[in-house]
């Protein structure tokens, strides 16, 4: 049995992945960081693994979680930068692997698998994006680089110098460009209903209004043909489909071969269509073309099914000490997580804070030394270890965090947990206090579902700093 998972069940996927974050009873989606101590090589991250096992060790050394609102989230595309020299493939209704598309430097064929894995669309300077429709020399009918940047924003195609010919899809809003447009990917949306004229994306509401469902806007030669001479007059071309309206003429060069189909009235209500040229004078061949139907809806009508919006970005901020605390600015982090629906710390009832300490507080009065950050303590009476991953010495009383991993904490005799009024001691300043209390975290360890891992190089956290996170997930 044949069968595959379309590109429009992976955009449904990031369409109801989105959705769940503003939903009446919405998912509550949390960025958690966490393992505060080294890797084995600080360069080379462990690989994070999808077992039972592991979704409780990063638990054990999660710091902080923060909740990502529903106006943190956007659709996004793969960037494509347009840069001129290039060789963008066009539209194309059908692309499965056999239909030729472009190599984007050397211009050479390609077989882009679907339309998602070509170059078919681009983003200027101006944060215009635009889709190609027609990329070939109109005196030559051959492919070209492009050398004249698209501009402009008009409901109608747009053609530049070098005679390529391009659709405006939108503007991404100056907001949306800094917090979602990054190196790889840029933000994606369908409007439907209008934003109001002074929006950023009104320019794209009049796109989508303006689009017409299966029309032609461009039709490709396959073959030139030959012996098409000037004594011939006009040449024929007719549309055959299940629209109607389409017109379009053809082009000859000096060699009598038919180059160019214009397209004269795009029509509306294709789905196939057949382009017949002719019929031509004695002695001349026939030149076959193709005719590109264009989306559901029509060219520019939905921008996220028409450019590969499967792709989910979620922009989430830390700053300074976020949550009045709650995120420390004396240690670092190697790790990101999405945690989907955490429990109340002592509750089985889904949080909704913006931001939640997921490690226990002890409060100490000094014994000898001072604790040094990311030192492993251990208790006097319970024989427990765990490791600070943040200290205030200057408050009354001294307060520290610390974290209890599977490592530290690898003791079955005497368990697990400190208790107040023991002594601690550190493994490495050698300083001593007694805990005079223990202050719980704000979520329930294991709770909910962690769904991202990814672990990095160690990123420092400052009081005076803020961390722009921007996570991908591909559906």
């Amino acid at each position: 049995m044949a069968a595959i998972i379309t590109n429009k069940f992976r955009i449904h996927n990031a369409q109801s992945f989105k959705e769940g974050f503003s939903e009446a009873a919405d998912t509550k989606i949390y960025l958690g960081i966490g393992r505060p101590q080294s890797w084995t090589n600080e360069n080379s991250p462990d690989t994070p693994y999808d077992t039972v096992g592991d979704e409780y060790y990063n638990w054990d050394d999660m710091l902080a979680l923060k909740r990502i609102q529903s106006t943190d989230v956007s659709l996004a595309v793969v960037r494509r930068n347009w840069t001129s020299g290039k060789f963008y493939d066009i539209y194309r209704h059908d692309y499965n692997g056999i239909t030729t598309g472009v190599n984007l430097d050397s211009g050479a064929a390609t077989a882009p698998a679907s339309l998602f894995d070509a170059n078919f669309y681009v983003i200027t300077d101006e944060y215009n994006v635009y889709k190609c429709i027609r990329n070939i020399n109109p005196a030559t009918g051959l492919v070209i680089s492009s050398t004249a940047k698209p501009t402009g924003t008009s409901t109608s195609v747009i053609t530049t110098s070098d005679g390529y010919v391009w659709k405006y899809m939108y503007t991404v809003a100056p907001a949306d460009v800094l917090k979602f447009v990054s190196t790889d990917f840029v933000p994606i949306k369908t409007l439907g209903t209008t934003p109001g004229s002074t929006d950023a994306y009104y320019g794209q509401f009049l796109i989508e209004q303006a689009a017409i469902d299966g029309s032609i806007e461009n039709v490709i030669v396959t073959n030139f043909g030959t012996n098409y001479t000037a004594e011939q007059g006009t040449i024929a071309v007719s549309v055959v489909g299940d629209g109607n309206g389409a017109t379009a003429t053809a082009t000859r060069d000096s060699n009598n071969r038919i180059v160019r189909i214009n397209v004269t009235n795009p029509g509306s209500g294709y789905t196939w269509a057949r382009i017949v040229i002719g019929p031509p004078a004695t002695g001349a061949d026939n030149a076959t073309a193709s005719a590109i139907i264009s989306p559901k809806g029509g060219h520019g009508k939905d921008a996220v099914e028409e450019l590969g919006g499967f792709y989910v970005m979620m922009n989430v901020r830390l700053e300074y000490d976020d949550g009045a605390g709650d995120f420390p600015i004396d240690n670092d982090y190697r790790r990101i997580c999405l945690i989907r629906d955490p429990y109340n710390f002592g509750t089985a009832v889904v949080s909704s804070s913006q931001t939640l300490i997921s490690n226990r507080t002890a409060s100490y009065t000094a014994t000898s030394g001072t604790f040094t950050i990311d030192e492993e303590i251990s208790g006097g009476t319970t024989g427990a270890k765990g490791r600070i991953v943040s200290l205030n010495t200057g408050s009354t009383p001294k307060t520290l965090r610390y974290i209890q991993t599977r490592v530290d904490s690898n003791n079955t005799t005497t368990g697990r947990l400190f208790q107040v009024a023991e002594t601690i001691t550190g493994s490495v300043s050698g300083a001593t206090g007694t805990i005079t209390a223990i202050a719980d975290p704000d979520v329930v360890a294991d709770s909910g579902d962690i769904i991202y891992v990814e672990n990095r190089r160690p990123i420092n956290r400052a009081g005076d700093q803020i961390e722009d996170i921007k996570i991908i997930v591909e559906m």
